[in-house]
């Protein structure tokens, strides 16, 4: 395993090999990292490398904010190039309730991974607004199904981001978080030993 080091000011890991003159995240000077050693098994964090859930997250964040965005700009500017933002609204609203089951399958395989539970209070927090959201991706789905986004449809998708911008704000807590240990393995393996 290559060697680590830790910028002390911000946190950020990285190889040391790597190592500029500069903290790439932060600019602090070279001398302001430290050894670090990895305390996550070898096979949780090759899946949480992959990013999987901040990637559906991005993603899911996209629509939420567009949705009503979108809906106000055609009300406020009918006009100007309806046909264009009313379909791209449309499409947005019904791919919108994907983006969020894909960000709560990858939040469940990240929350596993990372901290081996769901059961902690910030996570079962997370997974009621990921529900919250799911609901109210659906209901906007459902009032605006055929193309005919109304208020009802701009409510329920300004619920739907006020419950992302919540879940947000739980989610950054969890950011730097990750507890030691390895993740359980099959019967009759033995788990790698972390370094």
């Amino acid at each position: 395993m290559k060697e680590l080091v830790r910028c002390k000011p911000c946190g950020y890991v990285m190889e040391a090999d790597k190592l500029g003159d500069v903290c790439p995240a932060c600019g602090m000077p070279r001398k302001a990292f430290e050894p670090y050693r990895e305390r996550v098994a070898a096979n949780r964090l090759l899946v949480l490398s992959l990013d999987m859930h901040p990637i559906a997250i991005h993603l899911s964040q996209t629509f939420v904010i567009m949705i009503p965005a979108l809906m106000a700009f055609i009300w406020l500017f009918p006009n100007l190039l309806n046909e264009v933002f009313s379909n791209v609204l449309i499409f947005t609203i019904y791919v919108y309730p994907l983006t969020i089951l894909a960000s709560i399958v990858t939040g469940i395989i990240d929350g596993l991974f990372r901290f081996k539970s769901l059961t902690p209070p910030l996570l079962k927090a997370k997974i009621l607004y990921s529900c919250l959201i799911l609901i109210s991706s659906g209901l906007t789905f459902a009032l605006s199904y055929h193309g005919e986004y109304n208020m009802w449809g701009f409510i329920c998708s300004i619920f739907s981001l006020g419950f992302a911008v919540r879940l947000g704000l739980l989610g950054k807590h969890l950011l730097d978080v990750i507890l030691p240990g390895s993740y359980p393995v099959k019967k009759g393996k033995v788990p790698a030993k972390e370094a």
